[in-house]
């Protein structure tokens, strides 16, 4: 069974490779593919694409499907929306924080 990485610390660390990122965009244009579609349109190893296809899934990001030989991959976008989220709620703070000083400076 594979570990699964929660939060927005995984999928933050799964985005942040450039490569998983163009995984991400391949799956999200053509729909579900197996390794050997996505490593052909990769400038990567086979293997490469294997290794950053698991950190993907571990963070929740892909979802596989198949057996070993003939796996599909498949963007599973919640934990996107999950991030998104996030940031949403961080950036929110910081408005407020900011609306805080600025209130606070222009009232001197």
């Amino acid at each position: 069974m594979m570990r699964r990485s929660t939060g927005p610390d995984a999928i933050f660390t799964a985005l942040s490779d450039p490569t998983r990122r163009e995984v991400i965009r391949l799956l999200s244009e053509g729909g579900p593919t197996t390794l050997g579609d996505l490593a052909s349109e990769l400038p990567v190893t086979r293997q490469a694409v294997s290794k950053h296809l698991l950190v993907l899934e571990e963070a929740g990001l892909v979802h596989a499907s198949g057996d070993t030989r003939r796996r599909t991959y498949r963007l599973t976008p919640r934990p996107l929306a999950d991030a998104m989220g996030w940031m949403v709620d961080v950036g929110a703070e910081w408005d407020e924080r900011l609306d805080s000083l600025r209130r606070h400076v222009e009232g001197r």
